[in-house]
């Protein structure tokens, strides 16, 4: 009798003895799971970048008629902005991606769930739907910009290698483009953009498209660019005014007076600690993060309560 109450005992308590994950093991999950189902996230730019490396290359022959950047042939006496053009292009043409990619992984994020139901295997799992929605807005607010950013250095990188070996078989000397090429201040410059600019400062574009993703039933993509069209068209018509419009502009334009990205025609500016304090004390960059966190409430929300389609 001893022995099977013992053992009874033992059973009721381990049962009783609810199981209870941490909120950054679901989140990290959750991450996880959206890089796992979303590859376009770095298929896209590694793509682009393999397109470009490949232009790169070609425009280094000489009887070539596709010119990226500079020639090895006509860089002496060069100014450094030469050096850099090519560099500047690929992170402009990454960061064009970027935002792409985000665009369309955001609208898709809930409302493809609820379009193929898979909804509902997802909500039968301990995790919560604002972990869900927090997990799915760190993608294009944080991963995304640092898969840019990785995507980018590499491509560089393989860019100096290339333009070496091409002088070195040439006959040339490489200390000219090592010496005249910042690769710290363009990574470090490169750095602060891709985090601040792609990451914080759009962020409200972001929210504003998941919460479009979890609302629309149909066609999310004219959802979330009819709405602001149509606030521009009526406040011009009613007042003759186009403060709407003109604050998209800024946000959408990066706040060039915060970061100086270009000091000139395809060349970076300067990165110093006073650009780096001035963008985080702006209250557009806090009032933009204010936004965003009421839009991803109501995204949150909205997947609590939106049924499948």
């Amino acid at each position: 009798m001893t022995i099977q109450t013992d053992a009874v005992s033992s059973f009721e308590g381990s049962v009783g003895v609810p199981v209870v994950i941490p909120f950054s093991r679901r989140f990290y999950w959750s991450v996880r799971r959206e890089l796992w189902e979303n590859r376009s996230l770095y298929l896209v730019p590694l793509a682009v970048a393999a397109l470009f490396l490949l232009a790169f290359l070609i425009g280094h022959n000489p009887h070539s008629h596709v010119h990226i950047g500079f020639s090895p042939n006509s860089m002496q006496g060069q100014g450094p902005q030469v050096f850099e053009q090519p560099y500047t292009i690929v992170a402009l043409l990454l960061m064009g991606t970027t935002f792409l990619v985000a665009l369309f992984y955001c609208l898709e994020a809930l409302h493809g769930e609820r379009r193929d139901r898979s909804i509902l295997f997802w909500k039968s799992l301990p995790v919560s739907d604002t972990t869900t929605v927090l997990a799915k807005a760190s993608i294009p607010i944080l991963f995304l910009p640092l898969i840019t950013f990785a995507t980018v250095l590499v491509t560089q990188g393989i860019m100096l290698l290339l333009s070496s070996a091409v002088m070195l078989a040439r006959g040339q000397n490489v200390a000219d483009l090592w010496s005249h090429l910042p690769l710290w201040q363009m990574s470090l410059m490169l750095f602060f953009h891709m985090v601040a600019i792609h990451g914080l400062w759009y962020a409200p574009f972001y929210g504003w498209w998941l919460l479009v993703s979890a609302w629309a039933r149909r066609a999310p993509l004219l959802w979330a660019v009819l709405p602001p069209a149509v606030v521009a068209v009526v406040e011009k018509i009613a007042f003759n005014t186009s403060h709407f419009a003109a604050l998209i502009g800024y946000r959408f334009g990066g706040s060039p007076e915060k970061v100086p990205f270009t000091v000139g025609p395809m060349s970076m500016g300067v990165l110093t600690a006073s650009d780096v304090v001035q963008f985080f004390t702006d209250p557009g960059l806090w009032t933009g993060l204010a936004l965003t966190a009421v839009f991803l409430a109501a995204a949150v929300r909205l997947r609590r309560y939106r049924e499948p389609m």
